[in-house]
């Protein structure tokens, strides 16, 4: 497995909601669907990912890492 960038946190409320970066280009998403349905586990693409979303992870990215994150997300 490659190795990890960051994982950016776009929590809202009490559903978790987290991305994780890798070398690869890869990202894997871990979030809550609902309380019964917790840590679901789903490895995306950029074109999967929408506008707001985007929006929030690269907000919400450490400083050093923007550039290489934007670049996996396609990121204007």
């Amino acid at each position: 497995m490659e190795k990890e960038i960051c994982t950016i946190s776009i929590t809202n409320n009490w559903l978790t909601d987290e991305y994780t970066f890798y070398e690869d280009d890869r990202i894997k998403r871990n979030f809550d669907n609902n309380s019964l349905s917790s840590d679901v586990t789903e490895w995306l693409k950029p074109n999967q990912i929408n506008k707001q979303n985007k929006d929030r992870l690269v907000k919400n990215c450490p400083e050093e890492l923007k550039e290489k994150v934007m670049h996996i997300l396609d990121y204007p």
